[in-house]
């Protein structure tokens, strides 16, 4: 990809995504200054899935983000449209399912994951509503949707200062530490112009999910998003800590 292209085509993404594959969690902890670990802990948790429940975990990369699944007994599938990145993770954890797939045309049946999820990687598809389309096609019932993105800080001034982070200082150390530094500057311009929390949240709601709330994390620089797929059985109501923690967008918080 020719520095940060936002058209994003599949294939330039792919083929971006599949240089950076060796190096790319290395440099994804040092970028974030190690708070990746954190984030996806707090997904995992969101997620809530128990052993013997299937999870689809989209855009996976090298299957970081599935590992604590699969080492709790949850069957996890690991998909991504990068090649290079499932490479790298099925040579790391053979025990993990990965599968080659098109966020916008997932190859799965309806109803066959309890859950899904994708962390930093939605807005990377060429079609993000149509993603979010298919991710609750595939869910069952009552299932649950869990979205980890980077989002708008919700200060002024660390906005402004995360800004110049991103477009400053993100790609100066991604040229010391990735072999392809150009992708980083693409992912910088891809974070800024990426709608945020509310515009997020009207995006799931307005793709057939119901219940949805999110969660700021880092003053906003992340959010998590959570939603159900209607049509299954009520889960009790979220307790008053978690809703405290929780922008309400429907009129039950999702616990």
């Amino acid at each position: 990809m020719n520095r940060a292209s936002l058209e994003k085509r599949p294939d330039e993404v792919a083929a971006m995504f599949d240089g950076v594959a060796p190096r790319y969690d290395v440099v994804n902890d040092v970028l974030s200054l190690g708070q990746t670990h954190r984030w996806r802990r707090l997904v995992v948790q969101a997620v809530g899935a128990e052993p013997g429940q299937r999870v689809l975990d989209l855009a996976a990369g090298t299957g970081t983000s599935s590992e604590p699944y699969a080492d709790n007994g949850i069957d996890v599938v690991a998909c991504d449209f990068s090649l290079g990145m499932l490479t790298v993770g099925k040579r790391r954890r053979p025990d993990i399912n990965f599968v080659a797939g098109d966020a916008t045309n997932l190859p799965f049946a309806d109803n066959s994951f309890d859950a899904s999820t994708i962390s930093f990687g939605l807005r990377n598809v060429n079609e993000p509503r149509r993603a979010l389309e298919e991710m609750l096609r595939v869910t069952k019932p009552g299932g649950r949707l869990v979205i980890a993105e980077f989002s708008q800080p919700t200060v002024a001034l660390w906005r402004n200062l995360y800004t110049e982070y991103l477009m400053r200082a993100l790609p100066a150390i991604a040229e010391k530490v990735s072999s392809n530094p150009d992708a980083y500057v693409y992912l910088a311009e891809s974070i800024r112009a990426w709608p945020n929390q509310d515009e997020l949240a009207a995006w799931i709601t307005g793709s057939g999910w119901g219940e949805v709330a999110y969660r700021n994390l880092n003053g906003g620089i992340v959010a998590i998003h959570r939603a159900v797929k209607p049509g299954g059985t009520p889960r009790p109501s979220a307790a008053p800590a978690a809703r405290a923690r929780l922008r309400r967008r429907s009129t039950r918080a999702v616990n």
